[in-house]
């Protein structure tokens, strides 16, 4: 087989056959990056929103304890009982 007949059968054959499997193999491969890219924005959302929710459970009882301290009320005592009974979350 001469060399022209050898470059004709590659470019005919066997570039065709890389292209369309690198085509269908890459594809997948880039669906698969997306899908993980996805999952991954999701779990940061849901990571956030967790924060922020603890965040503010904190800034409530924060402000609870500081509006008890500048309180000179004589139901002192009675409303950090109150608080004691309360669950955290």
């Amino acid at each position: 087989m001469d060399l022209e007949l050898m470059g004709i059968l590659l470019m005919t054959v066997v570039f065709p056959i890389c292209a369309v499997t690198f085509w269908i193999f890459g594809g997948k491969w880039f669906e698969l990056r997306k899908a993980e890219a996805d999952a991954n924005v999701r779990m940061t959302a849901e990571s956030a929103a967790q924060y922020a929710a603890k965040s503010e459970r904190l800034e409530q009882r924060v402000a609870t304890l500081e509006r008890i301290l500048t309180d000179r009320s004589t139901g002192l005592s009675e409303e950090i009982e109150n608080l004691r009974d309360k669950p955290l979350n």
